[in-house]
């Protein structure tokens, strides 16, 4: 009875498995592309997360004064929200006045947001002035 035997790389004596150089360098460009494709679109996502968490903290700062203004009929000893993980919160309170602002740290460093009693809210992104909150790079109001 003769058998047929398949020969395969490993079959071969002298000769060794694995892949060529070639295919590696496909596979390695292959990563490469999409790393670079992949790493600028996470970094966009971290920062868009850390300026909503920064826009959520200065809205909750804001009905907080309101609220202690309407207990105590001057925002004077107002709380001030805590501070981001990525953004330092100012608080700037007076009788009959106040401002937040939230001014960005690491990766979001150059985001400025503030608002103040009257509702009006500023951004400043990296030394460009806006009068709304602008939330990503490239927007406008």
């Amino acid at each position: 009875m003769n058998r047929l035997i398949l020969s395969r790389t490993e079959d071969v004596p002298g000769r060794a498995g694995g892949f060529t150089l070639v295919e590696l360098m496909i596979g390695l460009a292959i990563v490469a592309i999409l790393a670079s494709l992949a790493i600028p679109s996470y970094r966009q996502h971290v920062q868009r997360a850390a300026i909503a968490e920064a826009v959520a903290a200065l809205g909750a700062g804001r009905v907080a004064a309101e609220q202690f203004f309407l207990d105590n009929r001057t925002f004077v000893d107002a709380p001030c929200p805590g501070d981001t993980e990525r953004f330092e919160i100012d608080c700037d309170f007076d009788a009959e006045a106040y401002t937040l602002t939230a001014d960005g740290t690491g990766n979001v460093d150059g985001f400025v947001f503030t608002v103040n009693e009257a509702n009006q809210r500023t951004s400043t992104v990296w030394g460009t002035n806006h009068a709304c909150w602008v939330m990503r790079k490239g927007d406008a109001c």
